[in-house]
């Protein structure tokens, strides 16, 4: 195939969750059409990035793939099959096997997005070797899976996450707090972050209530399965007055511009936290 292309890609995505990592699949998938590509997603139909795609414009295809299953092996190689891409990018450990077992024809890439340990056994080995190449969003992950999965350096690359630096931007506090009615009388201290256990978000709830300064404020941005105990939480500690629940935000450039300090207390998982980048695009401590 000669340099410059157009490709047919496919991207699958067997996570029914929403964050950095699906927010990643949908950037790489618009810039890839937007550089002539042909691009498609398959997806669970009940997913968010399945109803996030096609709002962007994308392709994108509902298949059984959410859990391993023959049923979803089938379905994922009659849809390849009629599909017929010139590549398939997998993004999550599900639909990596499902695409590893329903078909061999296709040159896949397996993209690796988080820091979770990757078992050292032999099938493990099999579905890291069986990828025509396997890219991270960062280095550590790149040495990790090089180490852990026995592959030569060169069948690894490293490609990071990046930010919209034209988007992400410094913004006037005072302004930003009050186009979103917060209060301008304290420091507000922010988090941008999926509701789940790992971005430790109960840490910072709990170190809220060591600070005693009532002008100083909390605000979490963001939704997922921590939604109610959170909340439990800053019931119990009685900092309902100080701990400010923003929910998931279609754009968070206003928050962050809001924020005078952002912290992201996560302890697992992470590849490269794409909040961290913009926060700090944003000039943020």
């Amino acid at each position: 195939m000669s340099a410059g292309a157009r490709l047919s890609i496919v991207h699958t995505e067997s996570s029914c969750g929403w964050g950095g990592q699906e927010m990643r699949v949908l950037d790489e998938a618009e810039g890839l059409r937007a550089r002539g590509h042909e691009v498609r997603i398959a997806c669970p139909g009940e997913s968010r990035i399945h109803s996030e795609a096609r709002s962007r414009g994308l392709p994108a295809t509902a298949l059984p793939i959410a859990r391993k299953s023959l049923r979803g092996v089938l379905a994922l190689r009659r849809w390849l099959r009629a599909a017929a891409p010139d590549v398939i990018n997998t993004h999550s450990s599900t639909d990596s096997w499902l695409v590893a077992l329903g078909q061999r024809a296709v040159p896949v890439v397996r993209t690796r997005h988080i820091s979770a340990p990757i078992r050292r056994n032999r099938a493990t080995r099999w579905l890291y070797r069986s990828a025509a190449h396997v890219v991270t969003t960062g280095e550590a992950l790149r040495a990790e899976i090089i180490e852990a999965a026995g592959l030569a350096a060169g069948s690894v690359t490293s490609v990071p996450t990046g930010v919209d630096l034209a988007r992400f931007v410094p913004g006037n506090r005072v302004a930003a707090r009050a186009a979103l009615g917060l209060p301008h009388d304290g420091p507000l201290v922010g988090i941008v972050a999926t509701l789940r256990s790992w971005k430790g978000h109960s840490f910072l709830v709990d170190a809220m209530a060591h600070l005693p300064d009532p002008r100083l404020r909390l605000a979490i941005v963001g939704h997922g399965p921590g939604w109610d105990p959170l909340h439990e939480q800053v019931a119990s500690l009685g900092l309902e007055d100080r701990v400010l629940f923003a929910g998931q935000q279609a754009d968070v450039v206003p928050w962050l511009q809001a924020f005078d300090v952002f912290v992201l207390p996560s302890w697992a998982n992470e590849g490269v936290p794409q909040a961290i980048q913009q926060a700090m695009a944003c000039g943020l401590p």
